[in-house]
């Protein structure tokens, strides 16, 4: 007769944070704060971006330098109000887990062993953004209202970006394949 044991897989988040309720309840506390004042600034800025004259009242009137501007005032203010306060409170529970003992992090299973992901993050739609923003401004569209670009303007650009793309990968990835191609006939048998 064999009896099999259990081996508890994963980590043992529940018993830490039951220990360190405290700061677990700061941590969530302030990223609730965090969020709602990030929302907060968000309304606060669109209002003032409209009554400042940053950007027209209407969609339909904005044009890709409002868009722009907007975009970056908007992650200015951001910044400030709310990202320089979430780096400080990141500091501060990073310092809080550095002093923590490496026994009761490898008690937990928390040593920080853990896999990493090489997914892009959603990095391809602001590179789109971008490219699309400079293909208006090469065109001279840059203060055109967007409600005015036609369907063919914009399908255009888009298939323009998309051989812009392929032409600046493909260029490194032909001298790599000729120095594969040459190094392989190279090597002798």
């Amino acid at each position: 007769m064999t009896e099999e044991i259990g081996v508890e897989k994963g980590s043992d988040w529940g018993k830490f944070i039951r220990k360190h309720w405290k700061i677990f309840a700061v941590f969530v506390a302030a990223a609730i704060l965090a969020f709602a004042g990030a929302v907060y600034v968000f309304v606060w800025f669109v209002g003032n971006a409209q009554s400042t004259g940053l950007v027209p009242a209407t969609l339909g009137l904005w044009t890709m330098g409002n868009t722009v501007s907007f975009i970056l005032h908007l992650i200015f203010w951001e910044l400030i109000f709310i990202g320089v306060p979430a780096i400080i409170g990141a500091v501060v529970g990073w310092q809080w887990w550095k002093r923590l003992p490496e026994q009761e992090k490898r008690e937990y299973h928390l040593s920080g062993k853990s896999s990493r992901s090489s997914r892009a993050g959603g990095a391809i739609s602001p590179l789109l953004f971008i490219a699309f923003a400079i293909k208006v401004y090469v065109d001279g569209n840059w203060n055109v209202a967007i409600s005015t670009y036609t369907v063919d303007y914009v399908v255009g650009s888009m298939i323009a970006i998309l051989v812009w793309i392929v032409a600046i990968a493909a260029i490194p990835a032909t001298i790599g394949f000729i120095w594969w191609i040459h190094h392989e006939m190279n090597k002798k048998p």
